[in-house]
């Protein structure tokens, strides 16, 4: 599979801007309800384009995370004690957008005993209860691998629970602060035990090989995961890893085909892919 080294941005890497009516509703919404989107503060290439079609990626425990991963743009240090109101809140924002299918992530918070994974729990029942109908979708951290804090999400039975491995497992020591590739693996494969869909993404450009790329989609499919995300890395801000080269669509079209033929259940690859695009799909399948 042929890849581009070209490190000035190429043609299919620039986003449209819109400010079409629904983008600005969205983002009204989200203010009203003094809440954090990943869409903002992982400055997310999607982010008009989601939040032109009324979606958008909530974000629980804060805009500060414990962690300081090389490829992430969300602010690291010391987070504010959680917010007990905010769970109800996410529900409430849910429901005024009338959304179908919701996702919700977080920040790392291993500076908690719990390490949010409590208040990742409320918020789920928070969001069932005002929106029945909604189907969920949460991107958890590893929760340093606890498997009691992993069951407390799995027991509120979220439709997905997704986790990214982010990268290979060579190139996991240099941008994952403290997530080990073993432990991601583990997360998932205790999701996909207890019956919920697994689901995982990785970016590229960041110095991977494709031989390194298809052992982790083999890898992803022994912990019983079935959904999988590809998408290009950008390096949000000079403080970031830079990017090593930019992947062609047709390579990103390539890896989709071979991950089906692997047996992922539903697969999303294309250079502006990130963990919740189009991630109603997800479900339906």
């Amino acid at each position: 599979m042929e890849k581009m080294n070209l490190l000035r941005k190429p043609e299919w890497l620039k986003i449209k801007r819109r400010q079409e009516e629904p983008f600005l509703d969205v983002k009204e919404i989200i203010h009203g309800h003094s809440l954090h989107t990943i869409c903002l503060s992982g400055n997310c290439p999607n982010r008009n384009e989601c939040w032109s079609r009324g979606t958008a990626t909530f974000m629980i425990l804060g805009n500060i995370c414990t962690r300081h991963c090389k490829f992430c743009n969300v602010p690291s240090g010391k987070p504010l004690p959680p917010d007990p109101e905010e769970p109800l809140r996410v529900a409430k924002a849910i429901k005024t957008m009338g959304l179908k299918h919701c996702v919700i992530t977080s920040v790392d918070r291993d500076d908690l005993p719990c390490f949010g994974s409590t208040w990742w729990a409320e918020t789920i029942r928070q969001v069932k209860i005002l929106n029945p109908e909604t189907t969920i979708e949460v991107l958890i951290p590893d929760f340093q691998g606890n498997r009691e804090c992993i069951d407390r999400v799995i027991n509120e039975k979220p439709d997905v629970i997704s986790h990214n491995l982010e990268t290979v497992r060579r190139l996991t020591p240099l941008i994952r602060s403290r997530a080990g590739y073993e432990t991601s693996l583990a997360v998932l494969r205790q999701v996909s035990r207890a019956g919920i869909i697994a689901k995982s993404g990785i970016m590229l450009g960041l110095g991977e090989t494709e031989e390194e790329v298809l052992e982790t989609m083999d890898d992803l499919i022994k912990t019983g995961c079935t959904v999988m995300t590809i998408g290009q890395y950008l390096q949000p801000s000079r403080d970031n890893i830079p990017v090593k080269e930019y992947i062609h669509p047709a390579v990103f079209e390539q890896y989709r085909l071979v991950a089906l033929q692997k047996g992922f259940h539903h697969v999303e690859s294309a250079p502006l892919v990130r963990s919740s695009y189009h991630a109603e799909k997800h479900v339906r399948r």
